[in-house]
C-alpha cells in the first residue's frame, strides 16, 4: 500500500504514556477496546486452528499482527467504587442479557476449558448457558455476541453434541426450512467444525441428510461477487473508509479537517485509493449488495470482519476445491 503511511506511532508520548499499538476499528481512526479484543481473539483462534496450513512467512506475520494488538493493554486500577459498577451490571434487567455481557463469561470459560482441559469450565457453561439467555441468539457470532463462537469452540471435543450438530445443520440450505443466515462471523466456526469432522472422519445426520466436511465448506454466492477488494473482476469500489475516499496528500497537501471530508464522502465517484485485500461487511440476508459507501454496515472493512479471514483463507489454501 504505497498510498498509506505510518499512523499514530507517537500517541501519548507527550503525556508520558504509550498509546501506540492496537488497531483502529475501521477507516475512522478510532480504537474501540471491545471490538479490538474480539479482533485479537479471532487472529489468535485462526492461528491455533489453521496455523499449520500457513506458510512460515504468513504464520510469522499473523503472530506479529496478534502481538501488536495484545501489547495494547492499558491496566486500570480496580477500586471498590469502580468494582461496584460491575456488580450493579450483574443485576441489570437487560434483554437479551447474552448480548450485553453474560455471553462474555461463557466465551471466557470456553477458552479456559480449551487451554486447561479442565471440565469445570465446561460444567460452568452447561449450567449457566440457559440462565444467561444464550439460547435467545445461539447463532450470532460477533464482537457483541459470542454465542455462535462458543458453540464452534466447544465443537472440537464435542463433535457429537446434539446442540452443536443441530446448529451446523442450519448451515445447510437443503436441511432446514429456517436455515441460518450466512455471516462472515459464522463462516469461521463453520469451517472449524468442518475441520474437526474431517480429522475425526465424522458426519452429521440432518433429518436424514448426511452432511460431511465438504458440505459445510461450500458456500453460495448468487451475485457472483467478491467482497474482497481487487479479488476477481467484480468487487466493492465505494468502500466506507475515510482514507480511501479522500485524495492523497500528494494531490491535496493541505490538511483536510474532520467536516471537510464530507464532500468526498458524499461523492458518487469510485474511491480514488484502493485497500487491496480488504473484506467489507457483505450483502444483506437476501444476498443483495449495493456498492454504496453510505451503507457502512455492508461497505465498511472493519478489523473484526477482516480478522475472520486469516484462518478462513488458510483453510481454503490448504483445501483447494476443484470447483
Amino acid at each position: 500500500m504505497t498510498w498509506r503511511g505510518p499512523s499514530a506511532l507517537g500517541d501519548g508520548l507527550a503525556a508520558g504514556v504509550n498509546l501506540t499499538r492496537g488497531y483502529y476499528d475501521a477507516g475512522d481512526n478510532i480504537k474501540f477496546g471491545f471490538p479490538m479484543a474480539f479482533t485479537t481473539t479471532l487472529l489468535a483462534w485462526s492461528i491455533i486452528e489453521f496455523g499449520d496450513s500457513m506458510p512460515p512467512s504468513t504464520l510469522r506475520d499473523a503472530l506479529v499482527a496478534t502481538r501488536w494488538s495484545t501489547d495494547y493493554r492499558p491496566s486500570p486500577i480496580l477500586t471498590e467504587f469502580s468494582f461496584s459498577g460491575i456488580k450493579s451490571a450483574r443485576n441489570c434487567e437487560c434483554s437479551p442479557p447474552a448480548l450485553v455481557w453474560m455471553d462474555e463469561l461463557l466465551w471466557g470459560a470456553a477458552w479456559l476449558r480449551r487451554a486447561t482441559q479442565n471440565d469445570s469450565y465446561l460444567n460452568y457453561i452447561q449450567t449457566n448457558g440457559k440462565t444467561f439467555g444464550t439460547g435467545v441468539n445461539m447463532f450470532e457470532f460477533g464482537w457483541d455476541g459470542k454465542t455462535g463462537g462458543i458453540n464452534g469452540l466447544l465443537s472440537k471435543r464435542h463433535t457429537k453434541c446434539r446442540q452443536i450438530a443441530s446448529l451446523m445443520c442450519t448451515l445447510i440450505l437443503e436441511s432446514s426450512p429456517s436455515h441460518m443466515e450466512y455471516t462472515l462471523g459464522g463462516l469461521i466456526y463453520e469451517l472449524v467444525y468442518a475441520n474437526y469432522l474431517s480429522r475425526s472422519s465424522q458426519y452429521v445426520n440432518c433429518s436424514g441428510l448426511i452432511v460431511g466436511p465438504s458440505s459445510l465448506s461450500q458456500l453460495d454466492n448468487p451475485m457472483g461477487m467478491s467482497y474482497m477488494v481487487k479479488y476477481g473482476s467484480k468487487y466493492p469500489q465505494r468502500i466506507h473508509h475515510r482514507g480511501l475516499s479522500s485524495p492523497l496528500i500528494k494531490d491535496h497537501p493541505q490538511i483536510i479537517a474532520c467536516k471537510d471530508g464530507t464532500v468526498y464522502f458524499n461523492s458518487l465517484n469510485l474511491n480514488p485509493n484502493m485497500l487491496v485485500g480488504a473484506v467489507v461487511g457483505g450483502p444483506n440476508k437476501d444476498d443483495v449488495y449495493k456498492d454504496d459507501r453510505f451503507d457502512a454496515a455492508k461497505s465498511e472493512p472493519t478489523t473484526y470482519i477482516n480478522a475472520h479471514f486469516v484462518g478462513v483463507l488458510a483453510y481454503f489454501a490448504a483445501n483447494p476445491s476443484p470447483n
